[in-house]
C-alpha cells in the first residue's frame, strides 16, 4: 500500500514545484519527483492522472531556465505510454472527460523546444498502439482497456494538435519523422483523420515531400499518412487541399525522383501509390496538372514505349516487365482516360501521339509472352488501351481518321469472329466473360466505333460504310446471335446492343444503306421483337436490347420500301403490335412512333386492322385502352362513363392546371404545346386517323365514348392554345373591346366543341341503355319460354306416370284419345274409294302409335284399272315419252 501515492502527496510535489522564489529547492524538487517517478512505474492510477499532469506542465515552464527538468519530464512521459489504473470497472467511464484533456496535454507540450522532450511524446503516442503491461500492478488495481487510450486520444484532438506541431519541426528531421510516424498510426481512424483534416494535413504533408531525406522514411509515411486520409474521410477534401500549384510541383518532383532513381521493390510501389494520388488530382478540373507540366510528363510516359518521343526525361528509360512496372502502364493508361474528360487537355493529347499510341495494341494476340509481357498481362494491357481509345477518339477525330483506326478495327473485328486459336485469359476487369474467346476484344472494339459514331461525323460514318461496314457488323451481331442462344450472358447482350446502335446511326437518313440492311437486317431484327416478354426483367440487359433493336427499325428499316415490305411480309406489325399489347410504358411510347411512321405505307393500316390480339383483341380497342390507361395516370377528369366533365379542358391533365399563367416568347412552346411530346395521345390519335375512325371493330360502347374524345383531340388541343393564349394576354394587357370579343367567341367554340362531344357521348349512353334493355327483355322471353317448356314436358310425363298407375285414368285417357282421333277426320265421305282404318285392333295404350298401317286388298270394281299396275301407277311419264305421243299422233 506505500506504492500507493495519496492526493495529498502530489499536492505537495506541486507546491513544491510552483514555490520559486528559492533557487536552493531544485535539487529537492528534483529528488522528489524521481520518488514519484519510481512509485509510478507501474501505472498512473486513473484518479491521479489530472494532477500528473499538472506536475508535467510546471516541470515544462521549469525547463526555460533549467535544463534539469528534462529529464524528469520525460519520464513523466515516458509513464503516460503505459496502461492506466483503474479501481472499477466504471472508472473509465467515470474519468473520461479527465483523461481526454490530459493526453490533449501531450499534444500541448510539443512546444517545448526539447528535441528530447518532443521525441519522447511521439513515443507515448506510438506505445498507445503497442501497448506493454507493466510486470507488476499497483494493489487493487487492473490496466485499463487496451483501446481506451485511443479513444481519449481521439476524444481530445491530439492528432490535430499533433498536424499543427509540425511547423514546429519544420527543420528537424528526426523529430519531423517521429511526428510523422505518430501520425501514422493515429490516422488509421476516421475520428482523427477528420480532425487532421481541419489542420490541412494533406497539404502539409503533399509539401513536405519535397525535403532531404537519405533514409527515404518522410516520403513513405507521408504518402501512407494521405493514403489514410483519401480512405477514412472525404476524398473529395483532401484532393482540393493537395491542389495547390506547390503540392503538385511536390508530387512532381519526388513521382520523377522515384521513377529515375528508384530500383528496389519498394521505392516502385512507393512510385505506384503516388501516381495513384496524381490521378485523383487530374480529376478535378482545379488542380494545376497541366500548368505544372505533370501531365505532359505523364502522356509521355504513357506512350514512349509505343511511340519514339525524343523527350529527355524517357531517353534511356526501360521498364523491367515486371509486376510494378505492369501496375505502372496500366495507371499511365487510367491517368490518359481521366485527362481526356479535361478540355484543357485535349491538346496535349494530340500533341503528344497518344492516338497512335492506343492504336499500337488494336491487332491480333499471336503468340504468349508478346513483347515481353506474359499472355495475360499483355491481353489486360491491350483491352485497357481499347477501353481508353473509347474515351480518347471522340476528342480526337482527325488523328483517328489519319491513323486509319476504323480499318484497323474492323480488320481486328474479323479476327474476333474468326475462326483463328486464342484463349482469353479473361483475368482482369475489362475480360470480364473473355475467359477462352475474344468477346472482351469484340465488346471495346466496338464501344470504341460506338463512341465515334455518335459524333455523326460524316467523314468517320461514310469512311466506315465505304469499308463495308453494314454487311461486317451484320455478321458479326448474326454471330453474337447465335453464341447468345447457346448461352446468354451480360457481355453477349452488350454486344449486341452496340451493334444495333452502330446500325442505326450509320443507316439513319441514308436512303442507299438502309437498301444495304434491307432483307438480311429486317431477318436479323424479328427475333429481337419476338423476345419473350419475361426476359424484360431478367436484368442482363434484354431491355437495352429490345430498345436498341426497336431504334434499328426505326432508323434503317422506315423510309425504305424495300425494306419496309419486306417487314410487312414477315409480319412485324404484328409483332410490334404484341409488344403494345404488353402496355409497359417505356416501350408504348417508342412503339407508337414507329407505327405512326409505317402508316406512310398504305399497306400498313391492313394489318394493323387484321391483327388479332389475346380474347379476340382488335388494334382499335387496343389504342383505346392505351388512351384511357395515359389519361388516368396523367388525372384527366373523366365521369365514371368516361365522360367529358371539364368543358373548359377537356383533355386537360391534372399537372397542367395546375400550372400558372407565364409568358413566354413567341418562339417558344406553351405548355399545352409540350404536354403532346410527353405522352402518347398525340400517337394513338395519329395512327386512329390513319385507320379512320368509322367502322373500326372490336370496340364496345365505353371504347365509342372515348373515342369520340379522340376524334375531337386536335380541336381541344387548339382550345387549350387559345386557352393560354387569353391567359397571357390578360396577364400583360388590356385588350380592346373587339379584340375581347374575339376572345370570348374563340372560348365558347372551344367549350361549344367539348358540350357537343359530352352531348354525343350522353347519346351513346342512352342508346346503349336501351339496347341493353331490349336484349334484357329478349333474354327474358327466352328464359320464360324455356320454363313454360319445361312445364309442360314435366306435366306430360306425370300424366303418364297417373296412366301407368291408374287404370281408371288410362281409360279416361284412352275415350280421349279416340275421341280426338274421330274429331280430327274429315267429315266428307270419299267417292268410290276404298275406306281404310286406321285403327290398331287389341292396342291398350293412349301412347301415340309407331309407323305400322295395314292396308286391306283392293276391291274388285278398281281390279282391270291401269292403277292395278302397281309399277305403272308409281311411275311418271318424261318429258320425251311425252314428245313422242305427240309426234305419233300428228
Amino acid at each position: 500500500q506505500d506504492m500507493q501515492l495519496r492526493s495529498a502527496d502530489l499536492n505537495h510535489v506541486i507546491k513544491l514545484l510552483e514555490d520559486s522564489d528559492s533557487k536552493d529547492l531544485e535539487k529537492e524538487q528534483l529528488k522528489t519527483l524521481k520518488k514519484v517517478v519510481k512509485r509510478l512505474e507501474n501505472g498512473i492510477p486513473l484518479k491521479d492522472l489530472a494532477q500528473i499532469i499538472e506536475i508535467l506542465n510546471l516541470c515544462a515552464e521549469k525547463m526555460d531556465e533549467q535544463e534539469a527538468f528534462t529529464e524528469p519530464l520525460c519520464d513523466f512521459i515516458k509513464l503516460c505510454g503505459l496502461p492506466f489504473q483503474k479501481k472499477k470497472l466504471s472508472d473509465e467511464a467515470s474519468y473520461s472527460v479527465a483523461v481526454s484533456k490530459s493526453i490533449a496535454q501531450l499534444g500541448y507540450l510539443m512546444r517545448v523546444p526539447s528535441s528530447q522532450v518532443r521525441i519522447q511524446i511521439c513515443k507515448c503516442v506510438v506505445s498507445f498502439y503497442n501497448m506493454e503491461l507493466p510486470k507488476k500492478t499497483l494493489s487493487g488495481y487492473q490496466p485499463t482497456n487496451a483501446n481506451y487510450k485511443i479513444q481519449m486520444a481521439e476524444l481530445g484532438g491530439l492528432a490535430e494538435t499533433l498536424v499543427l506541431s509540425l511547423a514546429l519541426v519544420e527543420n528537424r528531421l528526426t523529430e519531423k519523422l517521429w511526428v510523422l510516424k505518430a501520425l501514422q498510426h493515429l490516422s488509421s481512424s476516421g475520428v482523427n483523420c477528420r480532425l487532421m483534416m481541419k489542420a490541412q494535413a494533406a497539404s502539409r504533408l503533399c509539401l513536405y515531400l519535397r525535403d532531404v531525406d537519405p533514409s527515404g522514411q518522410l516520403v513513405f509515411r507521408s504518402s501512407e499518412i494521405l493514403w489514410n486520409l483519401l480512405e477514412n474521410t472525404s476524398k473529395e477534401e483532401v484532393v482540393n487541399q493537395l491542389s495547390s500549384l506547390e503540392c503538385v510541383y511536390a508530387l512532381k518532383e519526388v513521382f520523377v525522383d522515384l521513377l529515375m532513381h528508384g530500383c528496389g521493390h519498394y521505392d516502385r510501389q512507393l512510385r505506384n501509390d503516388l501516381l495513384v494520388i496524381a490521378t485523383l488530382l487530374a480529376e478535378n478540373p482545379a488542380a494545376p496538372m497541366i500548368e505544372s507540366g505533370f501531365a505532359k510528363l505523364l502522356i509521355v510516359l504513357t506512350t514512349f514505349t509505343e511511340v519514339k518521343i525524343p523527350h529527355p526525361l524517357v531517353k534511356g528509360l526501360q521498364l523491367t516487365y515486371c509486376y510494378e512496372d505492369f501496375e505502372l502502364k496500366k495507371l499511365l493508361f487510367n491517368v490518359i482516360r481521366v485527362l481526356s474528360k479535361d478540355p484543357s487537355a485535349v491538346q496535349l493529347l494530340s500533341e503528344n501521339d497518344v492516338m497512335p499510341a492506343l492504336l499500337y495494341y488494336i491487332k491480333p494476340t499471336r503468340k504468349p509472352g508478346f513483347h515481353d509481357w506474359s499472355a495475360a498481362q499483355y491481353e489486360e494491357l491491350q483491352l485497357h488501351a481499347i477501353a481508353v481509345l473509347a474515351s480518347v477518339a471522340p476528342l480526337l477525330v482527325d488523328k483517328y481518321l489519319a491513323c486509319q483506326a476504323n480499318t484497323l478495327l474492323l480488320v481486328f473485328l474479323e479476327w474476333c469472329v474468326g475462326q483463328d486459336p486464342f484463349f482469353g485469359q479473361g483475368n482482369s476487369f475489362h475480360g470480364t466473360g473473355g475467359r477462352g474467346n475474344k468477346l472482351a476484344q469484340m465488346r471495346y472494339s466496338l464501344r470504341v466505333l460506338r463512341s465515334v459514331v455518335s459524333l455523326y461525323d460524316d467523314a468517320v460514318n461514310l469512311n466506315l460504310c465505304d469499308q463495308g461496314a453494314i454487311s461486317q457488323l451484320l455478321d458479326i451481331l448474326k454471330y453474337a446471335a447465335n453464341k447468345s442462344e447457346e448461352k446468354e450472358d451480360a457481355i453477349l447482350l452488350e454486344i449486341q446492343a452496340d451493334i444495333l446502335f452502330l446500325l442505326s446511326a450509320l443507316c439513319e437518313n441514308d436512303l442507299h444503306r438502309k437498301e444495304l440492311f434491307s432483307y438480311e437486317g429486317v431477318d436479323i431484327l424479328i427475333p429481337f421483337i419476338q423476345m419473350d416478354p419475361k426476359k424484360l426483367q431478367s436484368g442482363l440487359g434484354h431491355k437495352c436490347l429490345l430498345f436498341s433493336a426497336l431504334d434499328c427499325l426505326w432508323s434503317c428499316v422506315i423510309g425504305c420500301y424495300i425494306a419496309e415490305d419486306y417487314f410487312l411480309e414477315k409480319q412485324g406489325i404484328f409483332l410490334l403490335l404484341d409488344l403494345l399489347a404488353l402496355k409497359q410504358k417505356n416501350l408504348c411510347n417508342i412503339i407508337l412512333g414507329i407505327l405512326v411512321e409505317f402508316c406512310d405505307n398504305p399497306k400498313t393500316t391492313l394489318h394493323i386492322s387484321t391483327w388479332r390480339g389475346e380474347k379476340d383483341q382488335t388494334g382499335a380497342n387496343l389504342l383505346v385502352q392505351l388512351w384511357r390507361q395515359e389519361e388516368s395516370e396523367l388525372g384527366v377528369k373523366r365521369d365514371p362513363y368516361g365522360r367529358i366533365v371539364d368543358m373548359k379542358g377537356p383533355i386537360a391533365s391534372a399537372f397542367q392546371k395546375e400550372q400558372e399563367v407565364i409568358p413566354v416568347p413567341a418562339n417558344c412552346p406553351s405548355f399545352a404545346i409540350l404536354e403532346i411530346s410527353e405522352n402518347i395521345r398525340a400517337k394513338i390519335y395519329s395512327l386512329l386517323c390513319k385507320l379512320g375512325f368509322e367502322n373500326l371493330p372490336g370496340l364496345s360502347a365505353e371504347d365509342y365514348i372515348t373515342l369520340a374524345i379522340i376524334r375531337r383531340y386536335i380541336d381541344f388541343k387548339v382550345g387549350e392554345v387559345w386557352g393560354e393564349l387569353c391567359a397571357e394576354v390578360k396577364e400583360e394587357f388590356k385588350p380592346v373591346a373587339s379584340d375581347e370579343e374575339a376572345l370570348r367567341v374563340i372560348s365558347e367554340v372551344s367549350e361549344n366543341t367539348g358540350r357537343m362531344v359530352a352531348a354525343l357521348q350522353t347519346e351513346m349512353l342512352e342508346s346503349q341503355h336501351h339496347q341493353e334493355i331490349q336484349e334484357e327483355k329478349k333474354t327474358y322471353i327466352e328464359i320464360q319460354a324455356t320454363h313454360k317448356q319445361r312445364e309442360m314436358v314435366n306435366k306430360s310425363w306425370e300424366n303418364f306416370l297417373t296412366r301407368t298407375s291408374n287404370y281408371e285414368a288410362l281409360k279416361k285417357a284412352k275415350r280421349l284419345q279416340e275421341k280426338l282421333i274421330e274429331a280430327s277426320r274429315s267429315k266428307l265421305k270419299t267417292q268410290n274409294g276404298a275406306v281404310h282404318s286406321t285403327d290398331i285392333k287389341g292396342l291398350t295404350t293412349t301412347v301415340g302409335s309407331g309407323r305400322l298401317v295395314t292396308v286391306e286388298s283392293t276391291p274388285p270394281q278398281l281390279i282391270g284399272r291401269p292403277l292395278a299396275l302397281t309399277d305403272l301407277a308409281l311411275r311418271k311419264p318424261s318429258l320425251c315419252e311425252g314428245a313422242l305421243k305427240k309426234t305419233k299422233r300428228v
